[in-house]
């Protein structure tokens, strides 16, 4: 989340007092993540959460995100629902931006995850899964392995600025993918951002899933994948096995990896680490003049990426079988 764009006042009150929802009390500018402007707000009814779609984000697949989320919640996944205006939409226009208004959900994220909280997180994973196996909209990927060369080619050069040879680097690790990326995995909606500041807890329960404006179509086990990188490693940039054990354990619980789902995951963590490499390489390169968000470091990512080249089994990420 973040905030890219300012709302006058009386524009963003009579944008909420379509929705039903009570007069507008206040509005505050959320300053986290890169993708969207997003604003808490306050009525005389309650407390929501404002977005306003950036230009990363295509408006055609808006309707699939929002649909998402009110199948997930009709499923019974804890996770915001949209708002319906007076028309019966949920999509709307504020600032010359599509916008939507979802329910905001109790709970707080975790900055430092321990065992428990990975195996919960596991477990909502795949209750996510579960939950969306019958949801009937699809999307593509555009963050699969097609879509990282021309991540490499929008840095360019001036990823040697972040480190001496990365260019080098990342352009070699596409080339291992493309020639041998695993095809054919059980697949279905994935959320394909779960960091942990997408995923609220009271104490230690999980008490719900945000953020849906990565989900696609693509292997479930992709999605285990960047969350064994946005979960279990520490601050030192050590691969925490206990944490490992836990998240893929608290998953199975719920939905049992198949045999070539094992046989794979050490590719799709290797993988899912270049992704976000990619994508903060090319956000800290192109911060907006003024935007109220601070990016992320793509190194932390290279040196995931180390540790998964090195990796041949999924049991050294914790799996027991």
């Amino acid at each position: 989340m973040a905030v890219y764009t300012e709302v006058p006042d009386d524009e963003m009150a009579a944008f909420v007092a379509r929705y039903g929802i009570g007069d507008l009390l206040s509005a505050k500018g959320i300053a986290e993540g890169v993708e969207n402007s997003n604003y808490l707000i306050h009525t005389t009814q309650g407390t929501f959460i404002l977005t306003l779609y950036e230009k990363r984000v295509n408006p055609d697949d808006l309707p699939f995100f929002l649909g998402l989320m009110q199948h997930l919640a009709g499923r019974g996944l804890i996770c915001p629902q949209p708002v319906q205006d007076s028309r019966g939409e949920m999509l709307g226009r504020l600032a010359g931006r599509p916008a939507a208004i979802v329910t905001f959900l109790d709970g707080l994220s975790v900055r430092r995850p321990t065992a428990a909280h990975c195996q919960e997180l596991g477990r909502g994973l795949a209750l996510m899964h579960e939950a969306g196996a019958d949801f009937t909209m699809e999307r593509v990927n555009a963050l699969s392995v097609p879509g990282w060369r021309p991540l490499a080619h929008q840095a360019g050069p001036d990823a040697d600025k972040v480190s001496p040879g990365l260019a080098r680097r990342v352009m070699a690790e596409i080339a291992v993918h493309e020639a041998s990326w695993p095809k054919d995995l059980p697949r279905g909606v994935i959320h394909a951002d779960l960091f942990p500041n997408n995923v609220f807890f009271i104490g230690s329960r999980l008490s719900g899933l945000i953020d849906f404006y990565f989900a696609c179509t693509d292997a479930y086990a992709y999605d285990l994948a960047i969350c064994l990188n946005s979960w279990c490693f520490e601050a030192d940039g050590s691969f925490n096995l206990t944490k490992g054990q836990a998240l893929l354990a608290g998953y199975e619980t719920v939905r049992p990896l198949s045999l070539v789902e094992i046989e794979a995951l050490p590719q799709l963590c290797r993988g899912s680490a270049l992704r976000f490499l990619l994508t903060r390489l090319v956000d800290w390169l192109n911060v907006p003049p003024g935007a109220l968000v601070k990016p992320h470091d793509p190194l932390e990512y290279d040196r995931k990426l180390a540790f998964h080249q090195r990796v041949v089994d999924a049991r050294e990420y914790g799996l027991k079988r």
